[in-house]
Order: C-alpha cells, then sequence, then structure tokens
C-alpha cells in the first residue's frame, strides 16, 4: 500500500536520525561491543540493579540485573525487539491483520510503542494533517483528540451517534457533498481520514456492531480515506464480549491504536494498514 498520497509534505522529506541507525545496529552487536559512536552509556553505571513488582494477585515479576541493563539502556525507535516481537504475536493472535503476511513494499503491519494514546494521537495526526484538510470525527468527541487536532487547522466534520454509536447514514452524508473519483486527485479535498473509538467510545461509552462497521469500511473503501481506529477500552468491558475487536483491522483498511493492559495505558501502539480502494491507485 502506498501511503504517500496520505502523508503530509513534512512527513514524507523526514529521514532516519543515523543515530537511531546506529543503535539498531549496537542490539545486533556482541555485548563484547563497545561503541563510542551512539552515546550509549556504560550500563555498569546505572543506579538501578533489579526490580520486583507484586501485581493483583500475589505474583511477583523480578528484573534482574541484565534485564535492567537492557531496560535502562537506550533502545530502537520502535521499541525493545523482545516487546515488538511479542506485541505482533498477539496482534496476530487478535486481530489476525491481513498485513501481517504482506511484504514491506505492500504495506506490511508494523508497531510502534508510544509513552501512551494521546502521544500517539499526535504523531498520527502531524503525519496526515495539513492546513485546510477535511477530517471526519464521530461526535462527541475524546477531549484529548480535539486538543491535538484543533492546532492543525484541518476541517473537523462532526458525525452524529446514536446508542450503537457512529451512525453510518450520518457518515454517508457527510460524503455525498463529493465524487468518489473526487479521492483520486492529487488536490484531494475528500475527507483524509475518520478518527473514530469502536469500543467503549469516550465519553459515549458505546460499541460499534458488526453490521455497522462493515457500511463504514464500505464508504472508506469507496472514497479512498484512512479509518483512524483507537481502540484502549476493549478489555474493560464486563460482560461477554459482544463486538470483535478485529472488525475493522481485520480488513486491511486503517490505522489502529491500541491500549494494552487494562486500567493503565502502559504502552500505545500503532498499526498501519488501510483498506484496498474500490479505484486502482
Amino acid at each position: 500500500m502506498n501511503y504517500t498520497r496520505f502523508i503530509t509534505a513534512v512527513s514524507a522529506a523526514r529521514k532516519p536520525s543515523p543515530i537511531r541507525l546506529l543503535t539498531e545496529l549496537m542490539q545486533k552487536s556482541p555485548p563484547s561491543l563497545i561503541s563510542l559512536a551512539g552515546g550509549a552509556p556504560n550500563p555498569n553505571t546505572f543506579p538501578f540493579k533489579t526490580a520486583k513488582i507484586t501485581i493483583d494477585d500475589g505474583t511477583a515479576i523480578e528484573f534482574g540485573e541484565d534485564l535492567m541493563k537492557r531496560a535502562l539502556q537506550y533502545s530502537a525507535s520502535a521499541g525493545i525487539p523482545e516487546l515488538l516481537s511479542w506485541l505482533k504475536k498477539f496482534q496476530n493472535n487478535l486481530h489476525k491483520p491481513l498485513t501481517a503476511e504482506f511484504s514491506p513494499d505492500q504495506g506490511q503491519m508494523e508497531i510502534c510503542v508510544t509513552t501512551g494514546s494521546q502521544e500517539g494521537l499526535c504523531k498520527v495526526f502531524e503525519m496526515l494533517i495539513n492546513p485546510g484538510d477535511n477530517i471526519l470525527l464521530d461526535t462527541p468527541a475524546y477531549p484529548g483528540t480535539l486538543a491535538a487536532l484543533r492546532p492543525l487547522g484541518c476541517n473537523i466534520i462532526g458525525l452524529r451517534s446514536d446508542q450503537d454509536g457512529l451512525i453510518p447514514d450520518s457518515l454517508r452524508a457527510a460524503l455525498s457533498r463529493w465524487r468518489p473519483e473526487e479521492a483520486q486527485k492529487p488536490n484531494r479535498q475528500t475527507p483524509k481520514f475518520l478518527y473514530t473509538v469502536p469500543n467503549g467510545s469516550n465519553p459515549t461509552g458505546t460499541s460499534l456492531p458488526y453490521e455497522r462497521k462493515k457500511e463504514i469500511y464500505e464508504m472508506a473503501r469507496k472514497y479512498d480515506f484512512l479509518i483512524i481506529e483507537d481502540d484502549p477500552y476493549y478489555f474493560l468491558q464486563f460482560n461477554k464480549v459482544r463486538y470483535h475487536v478485529c472488525l475493522f483491522y481485520s480488513q486491511n483498511y486503517f490505522w489502529n491504536l491500541d491500549s494494552l493492559f487494562a486500567g493503565k495505558e502502559i504502552e500505545e501502539e500503532i498499526q498501519i494498514n488501510t483498506p484496498k480502494p474500490s479505484q486502482k491507485n
């Protein structure tokens, strides 16, 4: 999948930092290597040697000295490799994304660990939004989302919701001012993305049923816009799971932000995928 038509000129111009590339190279090097290139401190000088965390059921998680050195040392920008590997397996088991088997050129699933949902949102929005871009948002919306969007100068098109979440007819009405083929123009004015919280939406608490997700997905394909799926609350459902988490994600047409570890956003991972458009790009 080619994302160049979505990202801003600033994002397209970004290149990997040489120092960050050196950090990734150091992680693959033998422990005997002493590199003066990346500015990595000597791990023997770290003040914290071990740590022990006790969780609710009394289980103790211990971090030995070697693991603490890894945890406190610089790591690759996307995250510690072992954590990324675990998260990819978790996503494959939970979402079964089509893009997991893609090649990098096809838009293979990738994960980036951030310090929380707000950082993830800011990174995604700044990557995609130029001043004057039209974006879609189900309302009422999470205040943190609005705080991240408004300084970027985009036109926010609010969509109506009811007890089952975003109303597809409201999305259809908002899109009716454009023709689908306009989405293929270089200076497109059609919406660039839809931001939604499909499970336990904040602040309404609604969850999108399967049929609505299908409708929304088909409109994303027709008008060639991204779906940014912010999904921090799936594991906080009190009753038996009613809506399977993968329904947007398994379709291969969105960017997904997941917070793991219920009750506390310990990490945030951004999955990058988009729907295959109805017309060839």
